[in-house]
């Protein structure tokens, strides 16, 4: 049963992590299409938006597993880092580079941080 409640918070973290993902390209795009900026602009930014989303997924699904956030944020990161490694490898025939290697890295530590701190704000069992 804990199994099944990891697994079905680790979704949830990766639902919140997909739709705010989806937003800001969204808006991004829009952005980049009705204005004169360049995609060089926004690289910092969207940079620090996915760490951000990426520990926003991990809070959300540290909260709804209530208990080892640490193992649920852990897995909202790897479960994004397989469905991107898939579109990529699948789609692209192109295999992770160092560079994506070390920032999906750094998304499981924000993942991981953000889901320890979703057990502990949201009360898990004491």
């Amino acid at each position: 049963m804990a199994q099944r409640q990891l697994f079905s918070s680790a979704l949830y973290g990766i639902l919140a992590i997909l739709i705010l993902v989806l937003s800001a390209s969204l808006i991004v795009s829009f952005i980049l299409r009705f204005t004169s900026m360049d995609e060089g602009s926004f690289a910092w930014f969207l940079i620090l938006f996915s760490f951000l989303a990426m520990f926003i997924g991990g809070f959300i699904s540290g909260g709804k597993a209530k208990h080892k956030g640490w193992i649920a944020g852990a897995a909202t990161a790897v479960l994004y880092t397989a469905v991107i490694f898939l579109v990529q490898f699948l789609g692209y025939n192109q295999l992770f580079d160092m560079q994506q290697t070390l920032m999906h890295a750094g998304y499981t530590g924000a993942s991981v941080l953000g889901g320890i701190l979703g057990v502990n704000m949201v009360g898990g069992n004491k």
